[in-house]
């Protein structure tokens, strides 16, 4: 497999930014069956950290609702996914609304289109659950939404951004004429260059949104591989493929330090980017992706300058 193929050693970048701003206020996602696992977040992650619950197609809602009540109770603000294709009509919706609000106090949630090819009833995006007006009827104060840095094919098919970018738009009008506080979260990605330039284009085309970068925890080479095909991340592929090629990189760990290093560059040659934190995606474990970003925080910038070399 090319991905894989070996062919001489990789130009590096070592980092050379403190990581300590950009990683401030990270959060991370979990699933259900992973977080039945830990026996306590508090011992895993830091005091306040924002917890995603994905909601993988099949999972029961009582099953999304008992991750998100349990999380609530160690003190964790909870954002759990609601993602349009699986829920089959706005009752539904409704329903699970309510559950999160009244059942484990949950006011936050990230709005996907859902990654279904076909919608399970009458709701196929994120724009028609807010559309509906039932998150703010609730009580739900923040709303965040799914950006895609390297496209997504799902909805422009074409491989342009047309769809993309209309929706994001839509959106941020939304945000101007309500009181919703809310972010753009993307999907994970292995170039900062590829994120740098679509938060630029964006800002430059209105948005004013912050942006929340997702970033793939500590995991081993394959499992980003695996990952980064069946989510369909483009120019982070050829990242992969630099890390493949050299010998002395494939037979650790990943980590998404040079990645950070790049955001947080940008962001301090460019202050009023849309860049405002990290969101984990921890592919190889919750407790790896948790002591990777302390450690990073905790560290001077003169040991990031010396990591990976």
């Amino acid at each position: 497999m090319a991905l894989l193929s070996f062919r001489g050693r990789a130009d590096r970048q070592a980092p050379s930014a403190d990581l300590g701003d950009i990683l401030a206020g990270w959060s991370i996602e979990v699933m259900p069956r992973t977080a039945a696992k830990v026996d306590d977040f508090r011992a895993l992650l830091p005091a306040g950290t924002r917890v995603y619950i994905a909601h993988i197609a099949g999972t029961p809602i009582e099953d999304m609702v008992a991750t998100a009540r349990r999380l609530r109770e160690e003190g964790f603000p909870v954002m759990p996914h609601f993602p349009a294709r699986s829920i089959p009509d706005a009752a539904t919706l409704e329903d699970w609304i309510k559950r999160y609000r009244y059942e484990a106090d949950v006011r936050e949630a990230l709005l996907l289109g859902g990654g279904q090819p076909e919608p399970a009833g009458s709701l196929d995006s994120s724009i028609q659950m807010m559309e509906t007006g039932l998150f703010d009827r609730h009580g739900f104060t923040r709303l965040h939404i799914a950006g895609h840095p390297e496209g997504n094919r799902d909805i422009d098919r074409d491989g342009s951004t047309h769809s993309t970018d209309q929706a994001l738009a839509w959106k941020q009008d939304f945000a101007a004429r309500t009181d919703a506080d809310m972010a753009i979260v993307t999907q994970f990605a292995f170039d900062a260059r590829a994120v740098t330039d679509w938060a630029q284009r964006i800002q430059e085309a209105g948005i004013t949104l912050p942006i929340h970068v997702g970033v793939a925890g500590p995991a081993k080479l394959q499992t980003l591989v695996q990952y980064a095909l069946s989510c369909g991340v483009g120019p982070s592929l050829k990242v992969l493929q630099k890390r493949a090629m050299d010998v002395t990189r494939l037979l650790v760990p990943y980590e998404p330090t040079e990645i950070v290093a790049g955001l947080a560059d940008y962001k301090a040659r460019n202050p009023h980017s849309l860049i405002e934190q990290v969101h984990l995606f921890p592919l190889g474990g919750i407790k790896a992706a948790g002591e990777w970003a302390v450690r990073q925080q905790n560290k001077a910038p003169a040991e990031l300058e010396r990591m990976d070399r």
